[in-house]
């Protein structure tokens, strides 16, 4: 079987490159740096859905993933003061993990930003200063743009 991206991430998500096991997309909502993990393999629904090999690759891209959010949030001028992640999949089936960067004056804190209120667009400046610092550091570990 081939691996097909749930529609529902294109809505809300967009590419930043392929890590060896996981795509890794940006969450279109400004007020967070905001990374989503999705193994690239076919009908993933849970973690134990993965070998044991995979299950070792994925944390270390939600590793990678987090230092990336980080530079979102120094690029967006909200620095990280506690990282999220999550794994719920209760709207959206398909296996993923959300690293989020948290600060004490975002607009959810201290509770979990999911359902708290909708997601705050991108302005193009601000898009463009979040891709450039995830990407500078999957580039850096040897990853390249998608897109």
């Amino acid at each position: 079987m081939t691996f097909v991206l749930d529609p529902a991430f294109d809505e809300t998500s967009n590419l930043l490159c392929d890590l060896t096991l996981c795509e890794a997309r940006l969450q279109l909502d400004g007020r967070y740096g905001w990374i989503v993990l999705i193994p690239r393999r076919a009908d993933l629904r849970e973690l134990e859905d993965l070998s044991m090999a995979e299950r070792l690759v994925l944390m270390e891209e939600i590793v990678l993933a987090s230092q990336a959010v980080r530079a979102i949030s120094d690029a967006l001028g909200l620095p990280t003061e506690k990282l999220n992640f999550g794994a719920l999949g209760n709207v959206t089936a398909q296996l993923h993990v959300h690293i989020i960067s948290r600060r004490s004056d975002d607009p959810a804190w201290p509770g979990p930003v999911w359902g708290h209120s909708p997601a705050a667009p991108y302005n193009p400046q601000l898009l463009a200063k979040a891709r450039a610092g995830a990407l500078a550091v999957f580039e850096g570990a040897g990853f390249f743009s998608a897109s």
